[in-house]
């Protein structure tokens, strides 16, 4: 991985075999990243999405392995009990089969390149558990 810091943010590339939320998380943690959005786009070989149930208040997850193009990469940084969280989701295609899936990333390993937007917000945005929902959810 790597990136550039500009006044509003961090502009970075990811290289074969890197995985996306590792080291997205790596760069939060080491620049001290509290609040951010997330835009990217690039090319995978190994992307595990999911689901939430509502009923059953848990992720399905499904991998796929090929040569896909990742059309958007899109989500956010916020903190929950002091640590980086990220929410991610992905659309992910290959125009040879036509196939497109998109959900919730889990993880994603680059197979040519990712280009990432990480733009900084002032300030601070938590996450707790909702019992509810069954998710961590923004709190303000």
């Amino acid at each position: 991985m790597e990136y550039r810091r500009f006044p509003q943010g961090y502009v970075l590339r990811l290289d074969p075999g890197e995985e996306v939320v590792a080291s997205l998380t790596k760069l939060v943690e080491q620049e001290g990243v509290d609040l951010a959005t997330v835009s990217a786009l690039g090319a995978a070989n190994d992307v595990t999405i999911g689901i939430f149930d509502t009923r059953r208040k848990e992720y399905q997850s499904r991998r796929f392995r090929g040569e896909y193009e990742i059309s958007a990469l899109v989500g956010n940084v916020t903190r929950m009990d002091g640590a980086p969280y990220l929410h991610l989701h992905i659309t992910i295609g290959s125009p040879a089969t036509g196939e497109v899936h998109a959900g919730h990333l889990t993880s994603c390993t680059i197979s040519a390149t990712l280009e990432l937007f990480l733009q900084v917000w002032e300030g601070q945005v938590g996450r707790k558990f909702s019992d509810t929902v069954g998710l961590n959810l923004l709190e303000f």
